[in-house]
C-alpha cells in the first residue's frame, strides 16, 4: 500500500466546494499560499472517476507534421476529460464531467460579424468541409498546471478570412454560450456572463491560433468546450473560451471575463511568462496533469516564442 506523503492533498481537498464567485476565492480556499496555483500532486491525480461518455470519432482529418512533437508525452485522455475548469457549471474541477452530461448546443451556429465585409454564420459541417487537421499543443493553466493535447480543427485565421476583415479591425471578441437553464452558475449576476475573451487581430490571425472542434480524434466532450473552442497555446488557458457562439471584430479592446473581475491579477494578454509571477504564486514551474504532479520549468510563451514573440514588446500582461 502506498502511504500518502504529508504534503499530498486528499481528493476531497483538491478543489473545495465552499468557494465563491471568482478564481481569487477558489485559490485562496485551497490554502496553498505562494504555490496555490500549482495545486497538490494528489489534487491533480485523484479526480472523480465519473463515466466518460463516448463522442463521435473523426475520420476526415490530417495530422499536421509541424505540430506533432512538443517534447512531452500526451496527457492521458481520461485525466483531461475528468479535470476541467468550466465556471458556467461549477468551481469544482471534478464536477463538469457530471454537470455537462446533458449539455448540448444543437443546432450550433458560429456568428462572425463586426468590422467585416461579409458577416457570416457557420455550422460544424461548414468547418469540417474546410479540412480538419490535428495539432499537438502544450496547454498551460494560469494556476500552474499543464497538459499536452491533440486538438482537431482549423486555423482561426481561415474562418476569419471568410468574413473578410476590414482594415480598421484591431481586436476580436469571442463570446461563449449563454443558457442559465443548463448552466446553473449563469443564473448569478455576480459574474459578467456570458464568458467573453479577446485577442488582438494579429494574435487572432497568428498561425498558431486554432479553432478546435475535436480532441483525441473525437468530437469535443461537453466539459472540454464542445462543440467549438479557441486554443492559443502560448497563453494561459483562460484566454481560450469554450463553447463559442460568436466572434466579433472590433476597433477597440473588448472587455473580458477574468480581466473584468480581477484585472490586477488577470491581464488582457495572458501570455505564459515564468518571469511574471501571479500576485499569489510563482509561474516559474508547472505541475503536469497525469504525472503525479511532476513539476517542470515553465517556458516563456509556453515554448512557442519563435511563433509569437515578435508580436510583443515583452511588457504585455
Amino acid at each position: 500500500m502506498r502511504r500518502k506523503k504529508d504534503w499530498e492533498l486528499r481528493e476531497t481537498h483538491a478543489t473545495p466546494e465552499a468557494v465563491f464567485r471568482t478564481r481569487r476565492r477558489f485559490v485562496s480556499a485551497l490554502g496553498l499560499g505562494a504555490v496555490g496555483g500549482a495545486l497538490g500532486a494528489a489534487g491533480l491525480q485523484q479526480v472523480t472517476q465519473a463515466r466518460i461518455l463516448p463522442t463521435k470519432a473523426f475520420t476526415d482529418f490530417r495530422v499536421n507534421p509541424e505540430f506533432v512533437d512538443v517534447g512531452r508525452a500526451l496527457t492521458r485522455e481520461d485525466k483531461v476529460f475528468r479535470f476541467n475548469n468550466f465556471y458556467e457549471f461549477s468551481l469544482d474541477k471534478r464536477a463538469p464531467i457530471r454537470l455537462c452530461r446533458n449539455f448540448k448546443l444543437d443546432p450550433w451556429k458560429l456568428q462572425i460579424d463586426g468590422l467585416v465585409k461579409k458577416p457570416i454564420t457557420l455550422d460544424l459541417d461548414d468547418i469540417r468541409k474546410m479540412g480538419l487537421e490535428q495539432r499537438v499543443y502544450r496547454f498551460r493553466c494560469v494556476e500552474a498546471w499543464a497538459m499536452t493535447l491533440p486538438w482537431m480543427g482549423v486555423p482561426l485565421s481561415s474562418l476569419l478570412a471568410l468574413a473578410e476583415p476590414l482594415a480598421e479591425a484591431r481586436f476580436i471578441s469571442m463570446t461563449s454560450f449563454f443558457d442559465p437553464s443548463i448552466a446553473p452558475r449563469q443564473n448569478s449576476s455576480a459574474s459578467p456572463w456570458p464568458y467573453q475573451e479577446g485577442l488582438t487581430i494579429a494574435e487572432a490571425m497568428n498561425p498558431l491560433t486554432f479553432a478546435a472542434v475535436g480532441l483525441y480524434g473525437k468530437m469535443l466532450q461537453p466539459q472540454n468546450g464542445a462543440p467549438f473552442r479557441i486554443v492559443t497555446p502560448w497563453k494561459y488557458g483562460f484566454k481560450g473560451p469554450k463553447s463559442v457562439v460568436k466572434i466579433r471584430l472590433l476597433r477597440s479592446q473588448p472587455s473580458t471575463f477574468w480581466n473584468s473581475l480581477q484585472g490586477q491579477e488577470y491581464g488582457f494578454y495572458g501570455n505564459v511568462n515564468p518571469h511574471q509571477p501571479h500576485p499569489r504564486w510563482s509561474q516559474k514551474r508547472e505541475a503536469l496533469l497525469g504525472e503525479w504532479g511532476r513539476r517542470v520549468a515553465t517556458e516563456e510563451y509556453n515554448g512557442y516564442g519563435r511563433w509569437v514573440a515578435d508580436m510583443y514588446s515583452g511588457n504585455e500582461y
